[in-house]
């Protein structure tokens, strides 16, 4: 599975964006998909999850009520909504993908994009 994330940029405070992962391959639905995101000088960390029907979601305390986590089966492709941007939020968001179920923890995931870098200013 190859991934191929966009939609970052740079938004206000208060803001929105939309992020996008694009995947290849048939099997995009047997995959569980992450977002996760990693601001300078700081380690990666979970930001949500979807399983692989889209049925179940996972988020981070900190994104809770502001993300929402989404997925396309027919257009293999899974989202992010970002809403009530924070400049915290800052960083470069990568989505992910594992077999199985979804996970909070990147060392169980199998396939990387290559990150979008969102900055929000204040």
């Amino acid at each position: 599975v190859q991934l191929q994330a966009s939609g970052g940029g740079l938004v206000q405070a208060g803001g929105s964006l939309r992020l996008s992962c694009a995947a290849s391959g048939r099997t995009f639905s047997s995959y569980s998909m992450g977002w996760f995101r990693q601001a300078p000088g700081k380690e990666r960390e979970f930001v949500a999850a979807i399983n692989w029907s889209g049925g179940s979601t996972y988020y981070a305390d900190s994104v809770k009520g502001r993300f929402t986590i989404s997925r396309d089966n027919a257009k293999n492709t899974v989202y992010l909504q970002m809403n009530s941007l924070k400049p915290e939020d800052t960083a470069v968001y990568y989505c992910a993908a594992r077999r199985g179920t979804y996970s909070y923890s990147d060392g169980r995931y199998d396939y990387w994009g290559q990150g979008t870098q969102v900055t929000v200013s204040s």
